[in-house]
């Protein structure tokens, strides 16, 4: 029988896995990426997804501006040398109107904060699946404490994720 089918743990390829955010400055749209570092989607029997968990390398942000990536890892923002990662742990997951829900916590910058992802995409082939899922996030509630026009207060943010069976990869 195809592995595809009989998986139940999933885990991310991290080399074609990537978190991307946008956030306003000063009015206007700035883009970045950080890797994946780690993912696992748990499935039941039945194909229903169970729990998920991601990890995501802050600490190798890239907004395509090597001063405004500098400034990203002081104290003040993100404090990278003190909290390279963030991590994701679904609590909760439901289909809602032909979508998945995906309500967890995230912790980053040494605080935790709900967080609930949006599916957008579920893509599968032979031998992978890419999630592609994203949400909103309010810097305020992890403490970055700069003025809205400088970092605007909500934060765009899509994880696409490719993920491989677990026994294709251990």
């Amino acid at each position: 029988m195809n592995p595809i089918m009989t998986a139940t743990d999933w885990v991310a390829d991290t080399a074609h896995s990537t978190a991307a955010f946008q956030v306003g400055h000063f009015g206007h749209p700035v883009r970045g990426e950080a890797p994946v570092m780690a993912g696992l989607l748990t499935l039941a029997p039945d194909g229903r997804p169970v729990t998920a968990t991601g990890v995501i390398h802050l600490a190798a942000i890239d907004t395509g501006h090597a001063r405004r990536d500098r400034d990203l890892r002081k104290p003040r923002l993100l404090d990278l040398d003190r909290h390279p990662r963030m991590t994701f742990t679904a609590e909760d997951i439901t289909a809602e109107d032909g979508r998945w829900r995906v309500a967890g916590v995230a912790s980053a910058r040494g605080r935790t904060v709900p967080l609930i992802f949006t599916v957008d995409a579920f893509d599968v082939t032979d031998t992978t699946v890419t999630v592609t899922a994203s949400t909103v996030l309010d810097r305020t509630q992890l403490g970055l404490r700069a003025p809205s026009l400088l970092i605007g207060r909500w934060i765009d943010i899509t994880v696409r994720v490719v993920l491989r069976p677990a026994l294709q990869v251990g």
